[in-house]
């Protein structure tokens, strides 16, 4: 995300220039005459370059632990270990297929690959042909009823929270 600001106040008889950007975690404030914030300016790079090495080692080291839940479901044999997927309702649309699987508790648990998704979908005897996948978790992210984004180990998708409390709201009817 980058934000930016300007603004121009009379200080003292002296023009007073002040330029404020934000990307990510770093912002930098940059104020004086206007020709001396844009000298900071051509020197930024290697000026934010300095600032973040200096913050470098104040970052917080942290440690995740993961924890894996296990429920009832399909199991799938893979390289050397068991898969459990979710039994879902058979369907012959692509979307609702996906938005059952993100809607048990496998797809709400965490964020799944869209290997994971081909897995479950095959283990429950539903195959789509190519890109049929990705296009229809394009079209869920597009409609706002999936969420999306990139991770270590790839593209993840989970049920937005709307479309969470959607499917709530119809198993309670």
């Amino acid at each position: 995300m980058l934000g930016l600001e300007m603004a121009h106040k009379e200080d003292s008889g002296r023009l007073s220039f002040s330029f404020r950007a934000k990307i990510g975690e770093c912002e930098v404030e940059l104020s004086g005459t206007r020709d001396e914030v844009v000298r900071m300016i051509k020197d930024l790079p290697s000026l934010m370059s300095d600032v973040h090495k200096a913050f470098e080692g104040l970052k917080p080291k942290t440690t995740t632990t993961l924890t894996i839940k296990t429920g009832a479901g399909a199991e799938v044999k893979g390289e050397g270990s068991v898969q459990k997927y979710p039994k879902i309702a058979e369907t012959e649309s692509a979307s609702e297929a996906v938005l059952g699987l993100l809607a048990t508790d496998w797809g709400k648990w965490r964020p799944r690959t869209i290997e994971e998704l081909r897995g479950a979908l095959e283990a429950n005897g539903l195959s789509f042909p190519g890109n049929t996948l990705t296009g229809v978790l394009l079209g869920l992210v597009k409609k706002g009823k999936v969420r999306r984004w990139k991770t270590d180990s790839g593209v993840v998708y989970i049920l937005a929270e709307d479309e969470v409390l959607a499917v709530k709201e119809s198993a309670v009817k």
